[in-house]
């Protein structure tokens, strides 16, 4: 996955979701997931056909001309909930070509997590996205395999399948399915992002912690209180346990450490005695 950094591709995505957030009032998880796998084909497309990608992101040309060239091709071969979210993405001024696809790629997922939401099935998702992410960034192989874009989609899908058929919500498996076909750098990554990116449906933040023990849900419901009264803002928990960072817990929310571990502060401790 690929993150906007652009001001201007920024504001672009922000007009794009309010199109998206029309296109779903209403509908139904088949017609949201539809809507989804269009979205995604059409970010394929535009990552196939270099042409019409520099054609419908050219942000020199007039909007209204690639809208009319999105409709000409595309009209046809969308539905009714996708057609204007591509149109309104083709009229957004872009920083690049890139980013257009990226945004589409983004769409289609944030259509497919406002399918887990309105089922109530959003912290599922979010914390099976986790656990992936940490169960294929541990596996190699697993994750150079998944991760290479000259392996073909279908056989990536099929290694999905065969890993999370039937164990995890249908949304994550279209996540999923659709990170590998398409991946932009390493596919615990992405999937990382998307759980972040499903944390922030409901507006909170992510405080990914390693602990050397497993801590019990009432532990996490009070670390994630403790987090909220400091930051002033809910906050979702990630638990990694890692017996390598001794007692206590490390947090990263995302730039900022907190190092309350053994080894972090025998680490501390060597920094102070060297100085």
């Amino acid at each position: 996955m690929s993150t906007l950094v652009n001001a201007a591709s920024r504001d672009a995505l922000a007009a794009v979701e309010l199109q998206l957030l029309q296109a779903t009032d209403g509908a139904g998880a088949a017609e949201i997931t539809g809507l989804a796998d269009e979205l995604f084909g059409v970010a394929a497309l535009l990552g196939r056909e270099s042409t019409l990608r520099r054609a419908l992101a050219d942000a020199s040309t007039d909007p209204r001309s690639r809208e009319d060239l999105a409709r000409g091709l595309l009209a046809d071969k969308l539905g009714a909930r996708a057609l204007p979210v591509v149109v309104e993405a083709v009229r957004a001024r872009w920083s690049s070509a890139k980013d257009l696809i990226g945004g589409l790629e983004r769409m289609a997922r944030t259509a497919l997590l406002v399918q887990a939401e309105r089922a109530g099935r959003l912290d599922a998702v979010e914390d099976e996205l986790f656990r992936l992410g940490r169960i294929i960034g541990g596996q190699v192989d697993l994750e150079r395999l998944l991760s290479d874009p000259t392996t073909g989609a279908e056989g990536k899908s099929a290694v999905v399948d065969q890993l999370v058929g039937g164990k995890v919500e249908q949304v994550t498996q279209s996540l999923v399915r659709q990170l590998v076909a398409h991946p932009h750098g390493r596919v615990s990554e992405g999937l990382e992002e998307l759980a972040e990116l499903s944390a922030k449906r409901r507006e909170r933040s992510v405080a990914h912690v390693r602990s050397a023990m497993p801590l019990s849900d009432e532990q996490q419901q009070r670390l994630s209180n403790t987090l909220q009264r400091i930051y002033s803002r809910p906050i979702a928990i990630h638990l990694e346990v890692d017996p390598e960072v001794g007692g206590g817990l490390l947090i990263r929310i995302g730039d900022e450490i907190i190092d309350g571990t053994t080894a972090g502060r025998l680490q501390s401790l060597r920094r102070d005695l060297a100085d």
